[in-house]
């Protein structure tokens, strides 16, 4: 099974790279991609990663991967449909249900201290480093583990949700 990690470069989403870390036979784009590449890329694979800081709308283009202000949005939806996919930005959850796409998919993701008050959870940026660190840490082991061993049917089955 080919991989396809879009992570875009940002320091502040470094600690997702333990989800990805242990794999083996991945493409990892980070960035400067043209549009283009980037269709032809997720075309090529059987299973896309997407991680970083996002919206409803999808995942921002902080790296110049693709054009304009997101790296994965509804112009990718129609490549996407027929991947494993995993969306791991803020409300990618929302995204993934108003595009009826299947796959792991995070909710508000407090990345920040500043999410953590806007959203009213009492956390101090140790506590956020710390829960994003061990929520990276967890879902690299199970994704590693699971795709390593065969398990990724397993693993996809027990996230799709969305299409009926």
């Amino acid at each position: 099974m080919k991989t396809l990690i879009i992570h875009p470069d940002d320091r502040s989403t470094d600690f997702l790279r333990d989800i990805y870390r242990g794999l083996k036979d991945v493409t990892v784009l980070t960035e400067d991609v043209s549009r283009k590449e980037l269709h032809r890329q997720i075309e090529q694979h059987d299973q896309v990663v997407m991680l970083g800081h996002g919206s409803p709308s999808g995942l921002f283009n902080v790296a110049r991967i693709g054009d304009g202000a997101f790296t994965i949005s509804r112009n990718e939806v129609p490549l996407l449909r027929e991947k494993r996919c995993v969306f791991i930005w803020c409300h990618a959850d929302q995204f993934v249900r108003e595009h009826r796409l299947e796959g792991l998919s995070s909710g508000m993701f407090i990345s920040e201290v500043s999410e953590a008050r806007w959203y009213k959870v009492p956390a101090d940026q140790e506590a956020v480093d710390t829960s994003n660190e061990y929520f990276a840490r967890t879902l690299g082991a199970y994704y590693g583990f699971s795709c390593r061993h065969s398990f990724c049917m397993g693993f996809y089955a027990h996230t799709k949700s969305f299409k009926d």
